[in-house]
C-alpha cells in the first residue's frame, strides 16, 4: 500500500508502519519462506505499492493467482480482520492496470525473442549443452556473425536481406551447416565434432517439441512497452503466465535472466533516484542457481551488481535463503522472511543462518521468532534512509487491495483483448489475417483459371532427390461479381535456402474447374545448380517408380559420366593391386628378419664363446639332472648302506 510517499509493507508489533522507502527500493529484495506462510500475499502489496508509485513492476505467475491484480478486491471478515490488526487508517479495494503475457501466447500476448538476440552462453543452458558442446554452438554463431551461412532466397531465387538465426528453423539448419562444412572451420573457429553437432541437434528438437518454436521468432519483444504508467500515473503490472513454461524449469530460469540481461544491456546508466524504473520479481528463484555453470553464475552476480545503477530493483521469492549464493544474497538489501520449518537438522540450521543475516533485535529472538511466525507475519529489514539495513521487526503483512485469488478464462481474455499491444507481437502471417479492410474494399473474384504449370527443381539435401516446388503464373482474374469479405490464405514458411511458394485462395462464387495440363514425363524446368546457387534450364524426367524428377543426361553428359565411371573403376583397381603388393612385401621384410635372427643365433653358437657356453649349460644340466634322480631313488627306495 502507497501511504505518506512510503510503500506501507506491515505493522510491527507495536503498531509502527514498516514501510519500503523508494529511494532505495533498487537496492534489490528477498521475500522468503515455506510453502503457505503468505509470500504471495508480501508479494502483491508491494507490487501494488510499487504501481501506485508509478513504477513499472514484473511478475512471474507460476499459480495463476496473481492474475487477480487486475480485479477489484473484495472486502469481507477476513480483510476486515486483518485490516484491524494493522491498524490501518482506511483500506480501499481496487484493481490495477496489468497486462497478460506468455511465450506459448495462449493466456496472454506473445513474448518472443530471436535466436541470436538469445545469444550462445543462455541458449547453451536452456539446451542443457555441457562445455564442448557450448563451444561448438559459440562457433555456429561466430560463423554466423561472420557472414558466411547461406542467404535466404525467395520463391524467385533472389536474395532476401533478413537477418539469420531469427528461429528454430534457421538455428538447425546453421548447424547442419557448420557440421557439414566443419573441415573449412576448424583452423580458424575450432574443431567441431559430429558427435557435438548430433548432440545439439538432439537438445534442439528437444526444446523445440517443449514450445521453443514459438518463442523464437519475429517480431521480437521491445522491453520498452514494459516499461510505461496509464492515464493516472500508475504502473503497469506486466504479468507472465509461467504455469505451462514452469513444467521446464530450465527454459523458465534462463528466460528470466534474459530479460534480466537484456533491462541491463538496453536502459542508460541513471545513478541513484528517488524511485526506481522498473521491479523485477523473480518467482522460484533457487531454479536459476540450480546446477549454473561459473561462467554464466558470473554473468548473474554481474547484472544483479550492476543493474541497480540502471534504476531496476530485482526481487527473488524463495522458500529458503540459503538457496541463493552468498555472493547474490549479499546484494539483497530488502527482505522479507516468511516463517520457516524446523523439521530436520538441515532445516535448523538454514533457519539458524537465515537469522544472522539480520540485524539484531533486543526484544525477540530473531531464530526462536522465524519457526513460531503464523501465516501472515513476517521479519521484515529494509534498508534505512541511509542505506544500513534497518532492525528487524516482527510485523503483520497488511491486506493487498486487489483480488485475492485467479480469475476466470473469460476475465483475462478480456483484459487480453482490450490491450494495447493485442496483435502487436502476433507473426506477421497472422497480423496480416487480422487485418480487416472495409467490405466495400473487397472484391471477390471467381476461381482464379490456373495457367499451364511450372515449376523449381530443388536439390534436397537430406534425400539427394531433386523435389519439384511448383509455381502457379500470374492467375487470369475475372471481373467483381459481387462485395463480400475476401480470405487470404498466410504464405506457407518455408525453411532458409528453399524458394517460398506464393498462394493465392479466394471464396469462390461458383466453383469452376481447373484448366491446368498434366506435366508430361520430359520437360524442361528451370532447377537450381547446387554448386552456383543459381537456377538454369535443364530437361527433367519423371520416375514413376520414385515418384521424383530426375535430370536427363545429354550425350556429353553419359560420355563424361562413363569416363568418370572407367576411371573410377581403374583407380579401383589400382589401389586393391597396391595393397596386396603393400603386403607381399611386409611379408617378405618379416620372412627376412626371421632369417636374419637364425643367423645371427647360429653364429653365436659356433663361435668360442658359444660354444663353452653351451659345454657349461650342458655340464650344469646333467649334474643337476643327476642330482635330481638319486634323490628321487634314495626317496623311494632308501639310502644304500
Amino acid at each position: 500500500m502507497f501511504y505518506d510517499q512510503k510503500i506501507w509493507v506491515g505493522t510491527d508489533t507495536d503498531g509502527n508502519p514498516v514501510n519500503l522507502l523508494p529511494h532505495m527500493a533498487n537496492r534489490h529484495g528477498l521475500i522468503a519462506g515455506a510453502t503457505g506462510t503468505g509470500k504471495t500475499v508480501s508479494l502483491k502489496v508491494i507490487a501494488e505499492g510499487f504501481s501506485d508509485m508509478g513504477v513499472p513492476v514484473f511478475l512471474s505467475d507460476i499459480k495463476g493467482d496473481l492474475s487477480g491484480m487486475v480485479k477489484t478486491g473484495v472486502y469481507n471478515a477476513n480483510i476486515e480482520k486483518r485490516i484491524g490488526m494493522c491498524r490501518m487508517p482506511g483500506f480501499t479495494p481496487k484493481s490495477y492496470p496489468a497486462c497478460f503475457w506468455d511465450v506459448y501466447g495462449e493466456q496472454g500476448i506473445p513474448v518472443r525473442t530471436t535466436v541470436m538476440e538469445m545469444g550462445p552462453m543462455l541458449l547453451s543452458r536452456m539446451l542443457g549443452l555441457n562445455e564442448t558442446q557450448s563451444g561448438v554452438l559459440n562457433i555456429v554463431f561466430r560463423v554466423a556473425n561472420d557472414g558466411k551461412l547461406p542467404k535466404k532466397v525467395d520463391a524467385y531465387g533472389q536474395i532476401i536481406d533478413a537477418p539469420l538465426l531469427q528461429n528454430i528453423a534457421d538455428l538447425k539448419q546453421a548447424i547442419a551447416y557448420v557440421g557439414a562444412h566443419a573441415d573449412e572451420y576448424t583452423v580458424e573457429y575450432g574443431n567441431v565434432s559430429r558427435a557435438s553437432i548430433g548432440a545439439i541437434q538432439r537438445a534442439v528438437a528437444l526444446l523445440e517439441d517443449q514450445g521453443g518454436d514459438k518463442f523464437f521468432g519475429t517480431p521480437a519483444l521491445n522491453i520498452a512497452d514494459w516499461i510505461k504508467v496509464d492515464e493516472e500515473g500508475r504502473g503497469l503490472i506486466s504479468i507472465l503466465a509461467c504455469d505451462k513454461l514452469f513444467l521446464n524449469p530450465l527454459m523458465y530460469s534462463t528466460f528470466l535472466l534474459w530479460l534480466l540481461t537484456e533491462l541491463y544491456e538496453l536502459l542508460p546508466e541513471r545513478g541513484d533516484c528517488d524511485k526506481p524504473v522498473m521491479v523485477f520479481f523473480f518467482d522460484e528463484a533457487h531454479l536459476l542457481f540450480n546446477d549454473c555453470p561459473k561462467q554464466l553464475m558470473d554473468k548473474i552476480e554481474q547484472v544483479v551488481r550492476l543493474i541497480r545503477s540502471k534504476g531496476v530493483g530485482v526481487y527473488f521469492i524463495t522458500q529458503n535463503p540459503t538457496d541463493v549464493p552468498m555472493s547474490v544474497l549479499g546484494q539483497l538489501g530488502n527482505r522479507v522472511q516468511h516463517a520457516l520449518r524446523a523439521f530436520t537438522p538441515l532445516d535448523q540450521k538454514a533457519v539458524k543462518v537465515a537469522a544472522q543475516t539480520f540485524r539484531t533485535n533486543p526484544k525477540f529472538d530473531t531464530e526462536e521468532a522465524i519457526t513460531l511466525l503464523k501465516t501472515g507475519e513476517a521479519l521484515i529489514s529494509f534498508l534505512d534512509e541511509n542505506g544500513a539495513p534497518g532492525i528487524v521487526q516482527r510485523a503483520t503483512v497488511l491486506p493487498p487491495q486487489s483480488y485475492m485469488g485467479a480469475i476466470t478464462v473469460e476475465e483475462r481474455n478480456e483484459v487480453i483483448n482490450q490491450s494495447e499491444f493485442k496483435g502487436v507481437y502476433q507473426p506477421m502471417t497472422e497480423q496480416n489475417n487480422m487485418e480487416q479492410v472495409p467490405v466495400a474494399e473487397q472484391p471477390v473474384y471467381q476461381q482464379p483459371v490456373m495457367q499451364p504449370q511450372q515449376g523449381f527443381m530443388v536439390l534436397d539435401p537430406t534425400t539427394g532427390q531433386y523435389v519439384q516446388q511448383p509455381m502457379m503464373q500470374q492467375p487470369m482474374m475475372q471481373q467483381p461479381m459481387m462485395q463480400q469479405p475476401m480470405m487470404q490464405q498466410p504464405m506457407a514458411q518455408q525453411p532458409m535456402g528453399y524458394p517460398q511458394v506464393p498462394t493465392l485462395q479466394a471464396t469462390p462464387v461458383q466453383p469452376m474447374a481447373s484448366t491446368a495440363t498434366a506435366q508430361p514425363a520430359v520437360q524442361t524446368m528451370l532447377v537450381m545448380d547446387p554448386v552456383t546457387g543459381q537456377y538454369v534450364q535443364r530437361q527433367m524426367q519423371f520416375n514413376p517408380a520414385t515418384g521424383q524428377y530426375v535430370p536427363v543426361m545429354t550425350e556429353e553428359e553419359k560420355k563424361a559420366a562413363a569416363l568418370a565411371a572407367k576411371e573410377a573403376e581403374k583407380a579401383a583397381k589400382e589401389a586393391a593391386k597396391a595393397e596386396k603388393e603393400a603386403l607381399a612385401e611386409a611379408r617378405r621384410q618379416r620372412a627376412d628378419e626371421l632369417r636374419e635372427e637364425r643367423a645371427e643365433r647360429a653364429r653365436v653358437n659356433d663361435s668360442v664363446l658359444g660354444r663353452i657356453k653351451n659345454t657349461a649349460i650342458s655340464s650344469a644340466t646333467r649334474t643337476a639332472t643327476t642330482k635330481l634322480v638319486n634323490g628321487l631313488i634314495n626317496g623311494i627306495f632308501g639310502k644304500k648302506k
